[in-house]
């Protein structure tokens, strides 16, 4: 299994666990919870990875340094 199978599997084990969790009850804006759950802890360790220059994080996500700088505000990251 690659790095990439590795973290879909993780996604879709916890996905699981929390639809199981849920039980009868449902789920609502299911697409912002995740995107939130994951965006902050990727952008955590990006920023980590490339010494807090937000340039060189903007290039590692692939998006420009100021769509980086509204998620970091968004998330209260900076």
């Amino acid at each position: 299994m690659n790095n990439t199978q590795d973290l879909q599997e993780c996604v879709r084990t916890n996905l699981e666990l929390y639809f199981k969790e849920l039980g009868d009850g449902e789920a609502g804006n299911l697409w912002n919870m995740v995107t939130s759950c994951v965006e902050k802890p990727l952008l955590e360790v990006v920023m980590l990875k490339a010494g807090h220059n937000q340039s060189r994080a903007a290039d590692m996500l692939g998006i420009t340094r100021n769509t980086l700088r509204k998620k970091l505000l968004s998330h209260h990251l900076l």
